[in-house]
């Protein structure tokens, strides 16, 4: 038995085929869960997103603005700026992402990679997130994503993205 984890290239020739700036256009909505290292839900939150695409020098420029409602009340606002690097590369930002994060992206599937400063309680963590997408439909994503501290999965993170009716 094997302990190597999937890779983008696994994902090479499935369909229906990922494309970014098609499916984060618009008005979109989302609910998703997170998981402790146990398994056991810890929160559940739903988030609304509004994004759009347009042309720069660096390259095809997406802005996704997302609200994350969670079910003890608090509210989180993030804003990602992504460049489309060609072939299926990515790189993004976001305010609470250090540095750029990274995406690749084949098939139905992307993989983003960046670490985060994550606020839990009354405390920040410098996190590891390896967040996978998959395009199920034109309209879903299956989200998921391993919450990484000193190289450990401390939390996992399942969400389900929409498009909504423009």
């Amino acid at each position: 038995m094997s302990c190597s984890s999937a890779s983008i290239d696994d994902y090479a020739n499935t369909n229906p085929k990922l494309d970014l700036a098609e499916f984060f256009d618009g008005k979109l909505t989302a609910a998703g869960i997170v998981q402790d290292f146990s398994g056991k839900v810890t929160r559940k939150f739903t988030v609304t997103m509004e994004a759009h695409w347009s042309d720069t020098p660096q390259g095809k420029q997406g802005v996704i603005n997302e609200w994350f409602v969670y079910d003890d009340g608090e509210k989180q606002t993030r804003v990602w700026t992504i460049i489309d690097q060609g072939n299926g590369s990515y790189l993004g930002t976001a305010n609470d992402i250090l540095g750029i994060a990274q995406g690749e992206s084949k098939g139905s599937a992307l993989r983003w990679r960046y670490d985060m400063l994550l606020a839990v309680d009354d405390s920040e963590y410098e996190v590891h997130f390896d967040d996978w997408m998959f395009l199920v439909d034109q309209n879903t994503i299956i989200n998921k994503s391993d919450i990484i501290k000193f190289g450990i999965t401390v939390a996992e993170v399942t969400l389900v993205i929409s498009k909504q009716a423009n």
